[in-house]
């Protein structure tokens, strides 16, 4: 019987030991993912305290809800291309540390607020565009610190593994954030994810990159930034990319600003009960998670593109047309689950893919310019969903979320520089990427004015 136990034991050790290889070996990446996970799992917490604060202890309307989902995407409309030229000119990783610990002092500000009795909408309003604003620089800088951790080629296996980490916090985050505002109130639920990103922080100041930057004499801010935005539409494939995943973050955000008021006003559920239906989203990220790497390389990073604009605009379809009973709160936490699951196949694909094609000095104005352009239609779709809430009922924004996700799920599929991508392209040769350099100093005069 001993044999037998300790026969088993060696088993499950093996089962759980990491394959010779995997990313999670790598000292330095692993420290990363841990920081991914933990500030993953305050996000959970932000993601239903701040909404739920402003439409139970507020009574927020569509609109306003719209209107808060819209002045976290403001900074990225206003600060984008600019920052990718600053991102180029520093080192990424205290970038993206700082930013961990401003978030925290600025989620920590609102049960403060609540504290002294100031808290409103205009308080939670000038509170969304920080935190767009952090995002911004920050959240750019983090996305480059990981191809300076991983070689390129593992690019979509670790934005997976990334997404697993989130995945991790999905599933226990919603439970928890539930739990504590159900205790505390959702304004004081804040202060664990404040903490969280502090210890995230922590974490990432442990992080070795060996990443020099000499400063160019002839360095230029306005002429940086024109190359940047030049070599993504020099690029067919970044302009394709920003086009769909432009319109799938409409479509996004027009559902988003809708789904809580539809939890708590025509399901009817409870702070908490809203809590444990996110749950939903955790199991599809790791599905996602899992076998996104997988589906990617058999179907290839386009195609697993274009089902993960599909998946989700079936979730959100499906919620349009549920009931307001208990089958609707299963489709609530199912259309949560293929949200999850159809995001993560987007994203994991669609920053390999924009990464893989960049040169390195690049990186930060291709990502800043790709930022920008994949979010301009995110603040519309936020006040389009508002509106549409406000007037025509909480179903039909739902209802325009889902549909336009699967016409564009079409039109993507439709495009074949999207359809033929079956594996990583590589980066555009520096030959070319210094040729559109040469081109934004032609078009400006020989001495600049001043």
């Amino acid at each position: 019987m001993y044999q037998v136990f300790e026969n088993w034991i060696r088993r499950l050790r093996a089962r759980l030991q990491l394959p010779a290889g995997d990313l999670l070996r790598d000292a330095t990446y692993r420290r990363l993912w841990s920081s991914i996970l933990i500030s993953s799992l305050g996000g959970q917490v932000t993601m239903l305290a701040l909404p739920l604060t402003a439409a139970v202890l507020l009574h927020a309307s569509p609109t306003q809800m719209g209107l808060l989902t819209s002045m976290e995407i403001l900074p990225f409309v206003l600060f984008s291309l600019p920052s990718g030229v600053w991102l180029d000119r520093v080192r990424k990783l205290p970038v993206y540390a700082a930013g961990e610990v401003a978030l925290a002092l600025i989620v920590a500000g609102v049960p403060l607020a609540a504290w002294l009795g100031w808290l409103s909408m205009a308080w939670l309003y000038v509170s969304a565009f920080l935190l767009g604003t952090i995002f911004t620089t920050a959240g750019s800088a983090a996305q480059i610190v990981l191809t300076q951790v991983v070689a390129r080629e593992r690019l979509v296996e670790a934005h997976a593994k990334n997404a697993l980490a989130s995945s991790g916090a999905e599933v226990a985050g919603p439970g928890l954030a539930g739990a504590l505002i159900k205790l505390v109130g959702a304004p004081l639920a804040l202060l664990v994810d404040a903490v969280l990103l502090l210890v995230s922080a922590a974490i990432l100041r442990g992080i070795v990159v060996n990443e020099e930057r000499q400063p160019r004499a002839d360095a230029h801010f306005m002429r940086d930034l024109s190359q940047g935005v030049r070599f993504v539409a020099r690029h067919r494939l970044l302009v394709a990319l920003a086009t769909v995943v432009g319109g799938w973050q409409m479509c996004q955000n027009a559902a988003v600003v809708v789904q809580i008021l539809f939890a708590t006003r025509t399901l009817g559920l409870s702070e908490q009960a809203v809590g444990l239906s996110y749950t939903g989203m955790g199991v599809g990220t790791i599905a996602a998670s899992v076998f996104g790497n997988r589906i990617s390389r058999r179907i290839g990073p386009g195609p697993c593109l274009v089902l993960g604009f599909a998946v989700c605009g079936a979730g959100w379809l499906l919620l349009a047309v549920a009931p307001a009973n208990a089958f609707g709160v299963a489709a609530f936490a199912l259309m949560l689950m293929l949200y999850s699951t159809g995001a993560v196949l987007v994203f994991i694909n669609f920053l390999a893919l924009r990464q893989a094609v960049t040169p390195e000095p690049l990186l930060g104005r291709m990502t800043s310019t790709m930022r920008w352009l994949i979010l301009l239609p995110a603040g519309p779709g936020a006040l389009l969903g508002g509106w549409l809430g406000q007037h025509f009922g909480l179903r039909s924004a739902l209802a325009f979320a889902g549909c336009s996700g699967l016409v564009l799920a079409l039109a993507a599929w439709r495009t074949p520089i999207i359809r033929n991508v079956r594996v990583l392209p590589q980066p555009m040769a520096e030959r070319d990427w210094i040729g559109a350099e040469a081109d934004v100093r032609a078009a400006r005069p020989a001495v600049e004015p001043g």
